[in-house]
């Protein structure tokens, strides 16, 4: 009986995966030129010597992943842009490495914090150089960096106000670089959850960095340095529509969107802390 049970359920798992095909062929009619049923299915009594049948779905899953995963074109673009922001994730975790084991420098009630911001950039990097090389790309290489900014800053690591405002400024800076690309991920709905995922935490490093220098959690207008990282937040209009002309004044109107940054003008920034 116990063998009759499982002939039936495998039987069932193939069925489904059958119908799930033939869902995609209402809204896609050349999904029969993309997955060959006979392919999938034409070594299934030796697959099934290898792994479980019950895995079958995940190795569709696999199937289908390379079925839609994009022209070359389109798979370089995400890989690209995710290296783009893994060199950004490179800087603040380096960033809050060094702040961290710089003696003296962050006071002992807020190291908890500075201490968690950090494994968050760590597990932002190893979460990108993975997705990376599972998209068949390589991670870009882990630049060198000089957090004085070729001696704007030269006591980041021992005033802990100066190491407070590149801490806003990348914060800030990786806010809205994500936002300026993530319409290039659209192709890929996985790579563009995990990104808006990661996008969501640095506002909420952004934040917490303003709080504890005694500001707003907002940006207000153009403020901060350096004043790159702030260009065209003073921005009031927004959809083609002045928001101070719905009742709202220019401080609000500011607050209450922030701006995407383009590659460049993110590029610009962070090239100022890369040798």
């Amino acid at each position: 009986m116990f063998l009759i049970n499982y002939q039936l359920l495998k039987r069932s798992e193939a069925m489904n995966i059958y119908k799930i095909i033939d869902e995609i062929g209402k809204t896609d009619p050349e999904v029969n030129e993309r997955l060959s049923r006979r392919d999938m299915f034409k070594n299934a009594s030796s697959f099934g010597k290898k792994v479980a049948i019950a895995a079958l779905p995940f190795a569709f899953g696999g199937t289908l992943k390379k079925a839609y995963g994009g022209s070359k074109g389109t798979q370089e673009t995400i890989v690209e842009v995710l290296n783009y922001a893994l060199t950004l994730e490179y800087l603040e975790n380096e960033f809050y490495q060094k702040g961290i084991a710089a003696a003296g420098l962050i006071p002992s009630d807020r190291t908890v914090i500075f201490t968690q911001i950090g494994k968050h950039e760590a597990a932002h990097v190893a979460f990108l150089k993975t997705t990376i090389t599972a998209l068949s790309g390589t991670p870009v290489a882990k630049p060198t960096f000089d957090f004085t900014a070729k001696g704007t800053f030269p006591d980041v690591f021992t005033n802990y106000q100066t190491f407070l405002t590149l801490s806003q400024a990348f914060e800030d800076t990786g806010v809205r670089a994500y936002k300026g690309r993530a319409a290039e991920l659209m192709s890929n709905d996985a790579v563009l959850t995990a990104a808006l995922q990661i996008h969501s935490v640095e506002a909420r490093h952004a934040s917490m960095i303003r709080r504890l220098r005694g500001e707003k959690g907002w940006i207000t207008g153009k403020t901060g340095t350096p004043a790159a990282t702030y260009a065209g937040e003073d921005n009031v209009t927004q959809g083609g529509a002045n928001v101070t002309t719905l009742g709202y004044s220019a401080d609000i109107a500011t607050q209450a969107f922030d701006e995407p940054l383009t590659k460049d003008a993110t590029l610009a920034i962070a090239g100022q802390f890369i040798m």
